[in-house]
């Protein structure tokens, strides 16, 4: 592999780890907005902070990481979607800022038409915040955004049948992964019935999901045919892969195996998350701009692989014993 590929993989592993990671935490601002009336909802808001609080802010390191590898390491892919693509971009960085605020704010409020506003805010960015990001990776696999300065068209390389398609999954997939963890934090705090809740919940969102998948490959046949042909083609493993986790994904709600389940929901998530770059490689802006194009001189590649190894070396521990204290932080109904 050339220092490009590399790059590209490394850029890869972080956008899938903020997939599952912070696509949980948006899924569970969806679950705080479905969570009814404030006295009945409660319970269940409190376990969503619970879970989320230790790691909601750590989560968006992996999409800041993205961002910088992507602008250093290929800069004219970088201009050409921040140009193309600044309107949902903006909306997206929008609903990340007014989702952290909203959640810090809610927690620290006393009166409860207070919490009510920050937390409506909180949960509508944090359902909002995917759709546009969605919408954005829509875009780009369906060839809508062209190299250049906003060559693309402004509103139409993100609404769009592929885009929209691209939103809704991103909102669907969140949904899914954060009723899956939640799952297994209700059962460690002690809550058998509210783990049976959220079980529900995320068989239903994976059937939707499922549904929206199926759906899915007649929208990307008739509006994408690129990159149709690369998901049934050279992505055709991984997409099988993805559907195989899913069905195991499945039984084990069924066999309330929630620990195991969080592996294969992860899984499933991964492949489709892999399966894009592999069904348009070796285009980073397809039809058109295949990835050695795009790439920067070898002498920066090389600089930023290094400087990723070495903050990889100080970060990764890091986020792994956040990870491990958020495991055993033990829950307190009244927090």
């Amino acid at each position: 592999m050339d220092p490009a590929q590399i790059l590209l993989a490394v850029m890869w592993v972080g956008l899938t780890l903020y997939a599952v990671l912070g696509g949980a935490d948006f899924g569970g601002g969806f679950w705080d907005l479905l969570a009814g009336r404030s006295g009945p909802g409660m319970p269940q808001r409190r376990l969503i902070e619970h879970s989320l609080g230790p790691v909601w802010e750590a989560n968006h390191v992996w999409l800041i990481f993205v961002l910088v590898v992507l602008w250093t390491g290929f800069p004219p892919v970088f201009a050409a979607v921040m140009s193309t693509l600044y309107i949902p971009l903006t909306l997206a960085a929008v609903g990340i800022i007014a989702r952290g605020a909203a959640f810090a704010f809610r927690k620290s409020s006393t009166q409860l038409w207070q919490q009510r506003l920050f937390g409506g805010a909180f949960a509508l960015s944090s359902v909002l915040t995917p759709f546009f990001l969605g919408t954005v990776a829509g875009g780009i696999a369906s060839g809508r955004v062209p190299p250049g300065l906003a060559e693309g068209d402004l509103i139409g390389s993100w609404i769009n049948p592929t885009s929209l398609l691209g939103g809704v999954l991103a909102v669907g997939v969140c949904a899914y992964l954060a009723a899956v963890y939640l799952c297994d934090d209700a059962v460690r705090a002690g809550l058998p019935e509210m783990a049976e809740a959220f079980r529900r919940r995320a068989l239903a969102a994976a059937l939707v999901v499922g549904a929206l998948a199926l759906g899915g490959i007649a929208v990307l046949n008739a509006d994408a045919p690129l990159l149709f042909a690369g998901l049934t083609g050279r992505a055709l493993p991984l997409v099988l892969a993805g559907a195989v986790l899913g069905v195991v994904s499945l039984l084990l709600l069924r066999l309330r195996r929630y620990l195991l389940v969080r592996g294969s929901a992860v899984l499933a998530v991964a492949t489709v998350v892999w399966g894009w770059p592999m069904a348009q490689y070796p285009y980073m802006l397809p039809p058109g701009t295949p990835y050695r194009q795009a790439a920067a001189q070898p002498v920066v590649l090389t600089t930023v692989l290094v400087v990723t190894a070495v903050g990889a070396l100080l970060l990764i521990p890091s986020i792994v014993w956040l990870l491990i204290i958020q495991h055993r932080l033990p829950y307190e109904e009244s927090h």
